[in-house]
Order: C-alpha cells, then structure tokens, then sequence
C-alpha cells in the first residue's frame, strides 16, 4: 500500500491544499474558492514551512539511520544543521512561524538548543513537522517518544508541544500499522493515560528545568493534561458528526498544537476513507488551513497508502523528489 510514501505526500498534498486559504475567514474562502472551497491541486502546487520542516525532520532521520543507533546524541546537530539550513534557505518565504523563526536564529548562533528554544511557545511549528518520526520502521515505543519530543523541542519547550507531537508520530505510526481510525481516539486518550509522568530525561535533558516546574513529572503532566482535554473536545465533534460545517467550531483553530492535532484528526475521521475529502476539509476551515491540512492528510495517507491520493497530484506537488526518496526509505 505504500503507507509511508501515502503519508509524507499527504501531509504536503493537504499543505499546499490549505496554504491559500490560511488566515481567511470561511466568508472569504467561499467568496474566492466557491461554496465548497479548494478540492483540487494547482498545475504547480506550492507548499509552505510545514513541508519544509518536515523534510528537514524527514532527511535528517535518514542522515542518522545510515549511521546507527539513533540516539539522541547523533540526531541533535544533525537537526540542529537541517533546521538552520531552512533558515537560510531563500525558500523559506512561506510566511514561516516566528516561534521557529527565533530558535534556529539562536541555534545558528551556537547557543545551546534548550536554550534557543522558545520555552513558553506550544504553537503548531511543533507537530506540523513530525510526521516522519511516525513513519519510521523498527523504532522502539521509547525512541519514537523521545525522538517526536526531541525534534519539537529544538524550537517549542513548552510541555504541551512536546506532547502533542508524540501523539501525532503515533497517531501516524499506528494507523500506518493498521489500526482502526475509529479506534485512533481511544488509543490516543490511554497514551496520554500512560505517559502522563514519564519524562524523556536521556532525549530532553534539563529542559523541565527552563519552565520553573518544580519536578520532571509535573512539567510534562501539564502537556499531557493539555492534550487530553483537546481529545476531550475531538469527541465532542465527532459525536456532532457535522461534515459541513467549520472543523475549527469545537476542536479548535489550531494554532497551537493541542488544537492542530485534534482539528486534523476531526478533519481525517469525518472522512476515514476519502482522503481528498479529509484535506478538503481542513483547508476549507477559518484556523490554520495548511497546518490542519496536512495533518490530517498525513493521516489519511498513513491509513489508506500512496494509490488513495489522485495520481495527478505526485508530478504536480513542490519537492517531489525528496518526498519519493523519503517514502521509499520507509515504505
């Protein structure tokens, strides 16, 4: 099926889907996409920092693999390297995230990332690029935590961004496994159950310190808290059912990452096996369309493989080549 090739292109099918209809109001979007708002890829469809960052995650995890084991220590420069080099890349003109912005200003600086990091943010930036931590084969549960963390907290310290982002790597990881979409939310909320306490000590070092909080456990516990109050509002939704109405009602604009998260699975569990209808769905949304996009057609991807997306879509997409190398890798 080719779940990871399916995933890492949904995620920048769903981006350059909702990129032009990002900071528009649902007025706005019917007013210049048609009642119904984007269904269908441009001849040359651009994405934004989203895709970007992801492929930054994505080929540093490869740099890393061609020389096991994946440890923290071997991914940190090499992300720190690939993040920098976004910063500079004369690409990166797709109204990036200035929470992203700042920590690789700091990490090209030198400084020590869990001090570049912007300690107080949770914005999407954290988990709009995390998905190739879900696609990865052969990762223990461990690593796949410590590695969606590790690669949110270069630029968001804050415990809710961390914990988001390992939600949406096994959101991704499990569903490409197989997994029920309708059992996605269940798992999600007892991974939250689980993982309350556990701090990735040996991936974060002395980041809990940065916060104030007054112990490992309970910087991370309010992140955790955090996310199972945006499943909380997930089910709301889904219980609501309502296809046609603004994803961002209930779950959120997403902005941040909690809402990110809980928006793009709405997005993708209102439409579990119409995947074109799933990044539809987020990009016509009054929030943060490409976020919620690509989220949720990294998600449908994962679920559903490669052949689910129009084929007309591979050649017209931004970075085709890299999104094909990455997917082989991991398919």
């Amino acid at each position: 099926m080719k779940r990871a090739s399916g995933s890492i292109f949904g995620l920048a099918y769903g981006d350059a889907l909702g990129a032009p209809t990002e900071f528009l109001t649902m007025h706005q979007i019917h007013e210049r996409h048609g009642p119904d708002g984007p269904r269908d890829l441009p001849g040359k469809a651009l994405v934004t920092d989203d895709t970007q960052m992801a492929l930054a995650v994505a080929n540093g995890m490869l740099d890393a693999l061609d020389d096991p084991p994946f440890t923290p220590d071997r991914i940190i420069p090499i992300w720190r390297r690939r993040f920098i080099n976004w910063l500079h890349d004369p690409e990166n003109n797709r109204a990036p995230g200035n929470t992203c912005l700042r920590a690789c200003r700091g990490l090209d600086a030198g400084i020590p990332w869990v001090e570049a990091t912007q300690h107080e943010s949770k914005g999407c930036g954290a988990n709009m690029r995390v998905t190739p931590v879900g696609l990865v084969p052969g990762f223990t549960d461990e690593t796949r935590s410590g590695a969606a963390q590790l690669q949110a907290a270069l630029t968001h310290g804050h415990p809710t961004g961390l914990a988001a982002s390992e939600l949406t790597a096994f959101a991704t990881w499990w569903l490409r496994e197989g997994m029920s979409p309708a059992d996605l939310p269940t798992a999600l909320r007892e991974h939250c159950h689980v993982q309350r306490a556990v701090y990735h000590e040996r991936w974060l070092g002395d980041l809990w310190k940065r916060s104030g909080a007054p112990s490992p456990a309970e910087f991370i516990t309010r992140g955790w808290d955090e996310c199972r109050q945006a499943l909380d509002r997930l089910d709301a939704a889904l219980l609501r059912g309502s296809r046609d109405t603004d994803p961002c009602e209930i779950t959120g604009a997403g902005w941040i990452a909690e809402e990110a998260l809980a928006t793009a699975l709405l997005c993708f569990l209102l439409f579990p096996d119409d995947p074109v209808s799933a990044v539809w769905r987020g990009a016509a949304s009054s929030g943060d369309s490409d976020s919620i996009a690509c989220l949720a057609g990294a998600f449908a991807g994962a679920h559903l493989g490669m052949d689910a997306w129009p084929r007309e879509w591979q050649s017209r997409i931004e970075y085709a080549d890299q999104l094909t190398r990455i997917g082989q890798a991991w398919d």
